[in-house]
């Protein structure tokens, strides 16, 4: 599994006027705890509310911008979009889903 940059790419944006980009860490902590979570995962029954990814801001602001709506995706279709970018690191669960 590839680890993301811990700095996500720069994003920005123009118009005639103004321009500003994002940025977003992503701290070895918080993939760590992933991977933690991930593990753990794997040590009982998912409950409810069974957390299967814990995935940046920037990354959904993009994803909104390209068109694949998160909110309205099911879970193996997010699962899916972060196996297709490999950024299984945002992955919190090994189960199935």
């Amino acid at each position: 599994m590839n680890t993301p940059e811990l700095i996500l790419p720069k994003h920005t944006f123009h118009d005639d006027l103004t321009s500003f980009s994002r940025t977003q860490e992503i701290t070895d902590d918080f993939l760590k705890r992933n991977a933690e979570a991930r593990y753990e995962s794997t040590l009982g029954p998912a409950r409810d509310f069974h957390r299967i990814a814990s995935i940046p801001t920037v990354v959904v602001d993009q994803w909104m911008r390209d068109g694949f709506n998160i909110f309205e995706a099911s879970a193996k279709e997010i699962v899916a979009k972060l196996k297709q970018q490999d950024n299984q690191a945002f992955l919190t669960t090994r189960k199935a889903v």
